[in-house]
């Protein structure tokens, strides 16, 4: 089957309980955004389908539990072997409704089949530990057991890589999960659902809709934990939903990455770097290089470097010899077209781009832009701009660019290159984010721990953090010989206050 035909067949369903089933929920059209046609329509899960979905979790969850830690190992595996045999037709299901070149949408698909391989050896590998006892001849201990179901709200960016880092470690810690994906791309996640077809029915679902599927899964009894990726507004009031119940939430809000470049390092491979960080998925990354901090010994030179890489781009529907898609819809682009306009409203100059390609008359494509003539206290560095843009400030010093990075409400990641250890050093120590990159933009690693501070949210993905974001810690102390303890009743009479 086409992957056209796909999208048309999956319109309209939920998958529960291991099969596709039709909502009874209002639908919404899909539209792709190089071409601004429908594709297909999604549901708003209706109340009874949320319920359902989660009596299906629940079920599902015990059974996955009462499993060996080697049987959902050997099942997680059959998961990643399905999603790279289904590389080809996802692919191409996420660029014709997401936008991202058919060559990203391939990247994901394998980080995406990493992460499960990953936590399905290391969930198997870390189930607690063993501690030395406080008392001779007891066994102390702490154990790993799962939440229970889990309610993970992707976002549209990286719809199948979030989905990964986040589902592969909450089933690998013995949960259940429903899914409920971005309206952006929710059919590309429903098509993906074949690749769980390994795992019990109902321990993955899918449900989709905008904010009340969401917001119904968050405040359900039933749902013990929540992955939520998306805005710090939206962040925050799922947070304050979790918090009134206590429910362990992971948050990754929004980033307003630095990118600092120090004369050390060689311009036409930081220019290219640059590039790499601001403009990859149409900029629309939480990790994107949105506050280039360039020293001012090196900067026009730089500044050159970049204009021709933005240049050179191609630009154009991602199905096609391209570098560089649309953006995800016309409302995101008009957000971020008011952004750029502030920008050079505030006094920033345009060195290349700013506005639409020429070359194309439909879709919601976007220039890749380069500002120059930025300060510090323009709106378009203080705040996530999520777009094709890479806007420079000139900076003196190492001291400046650092102080610089740290002045912003958001601490998600952070780059610099540099050939100067000390600098990389100073860097590393002193920037304010959860993640720092030395030379090496945007690069993730299974085994080492993504997320941020500040309003960048809380929590951990990837690694042996990423699971403990869905397990509980159980303290156990076992005496075995059932004796009597120290310091029971009555307490000796030498213990007691002296008196004066």
């Amino acid at each position: 089957m086409s992957v056209v035909a796909k999208h048309r067949e999956l319109s309209g369903h939920l998958f529960l309980d291991g099969a596709f089933v039709k909502s009874a929920g209002d639908h919404y059209p899909v539209i792709n955004p190089a071409t601004e046609d429908q594709i297909g329509a999604i549901a708003e899960t209706t109340v009874a389908e949320i319920e359902r979905a989660i009596e299906i979790a629940t079920a599902a969850q015990k059974k996955w539990w009462a499993l060996s830690g080697a049987e959902r190992a050997d099942i997680m595996h059959e998961v990643t072997r399905a999603t790279r045999a289904l590389a080809a037709p996802l692919g191409e299901s996420l660029t014709r409704e997401q936008g991202k070149t058919y060559k990203e949408a391939i990247d994901e698909i394998g980080w995406s089949a990493s992460a499960m391989s990953y936590y399905a050896e290391i969930a198997r590998h870390e189930g607690g530990r063993v501690h030395g006892p406080s008392a001779p001849g007891q066994l102390h201990l702490t154990m790993k057991e799962p939440l229970g179901v889990v309610a993970a709200i992707i976002p549209f960016n990286y719809p199948y890589l979030l989905l990964f880092w986040q589902v592969a470690a909450a089933v690998g810690a013995g949960n259940a999960v429903v899914i409920k994906p971005s309206d952006y791309t929710s059919l590309s996640t429903l098509y993906l659902m074949e690749a769980f077809s390994a795992l019990p029915p109902g321990l993955v679902q899918c449900v989709t809709g905008r904010g009340p599927a969401g917001q119904r899964l968050v405040e359900h009894d039933g749902v013990h934990g929540v992955a939520f990726t998306g805005s710090v507004k939206t962040s925050q009031s799922v947070a304050l939903a979790c918090a009134k119940t206590f429910k362990p939430a992971l948050i990754e809000a929004s980033g307003n990455d630095p990118f600092i470049v120090m004369p050390s390092a060689p311009t036409e491979i930081a220019a290219r770097g640059v590039a790499f960080a601001s403009f990859l998925n149409a900029g629309q990354v939480c990790t994107s290089a949105e506050r280039i901090y360039v020293h001012d010994t090196i900067h026009d030179e730089f500044v050159g470097q970049l204009i021709k890489e933005a240049n050179a781009l191609r630009i154009g529907d991602g199905l096609a010899k391209v570098d560089m898609g649309p953006m995800v819809s016309a409302r995101e682009r008009d957000r971020y077209e008011a952004i750029l306009a502030r920008a050079i409203q505030q006094g920033a100059k345009v060195a290349a781009g700013g506005g639409r390609p020429s070359h194309v008359n439909k879709g919601y494509f976007a220039d890749a832009t380069v500002l120059t003539g930025v300060t510090p206290d323009m709106e378009i560095v203080n705040d996530e701009s999520f777009g094709p843009v890479a806007p420079i400030v000139r900076v003196h010093d190492l001291d400046e660019a650092i102080a610089l990075a740290n002045r912003s409400r958001f601490g998600l990641g952070a780059n610099i290159y540099t050939r100067e250890l000390s600098e990389a050093m100073r860097a590393v120590n002193e920037i304010q984010s959860g993640m720092v990159w030395v030379n090496v933009p945007l690069l993730d690693n299974d085994a080492v721990p993504f997320g941020g501070r500040k309003m960048s949210g809380h929590g951990r993905e990837l690694g042996v953090e990423g699971l403990d974001q869905f397990r509980h810690t159980k303290m156990v102390l076992i005496d075995p010989e059932i004796r009597e303890q120290q310091g029971w009743f009555p307490y000796g009479d030498a213990e007691a206050w002296p008196g004066t």
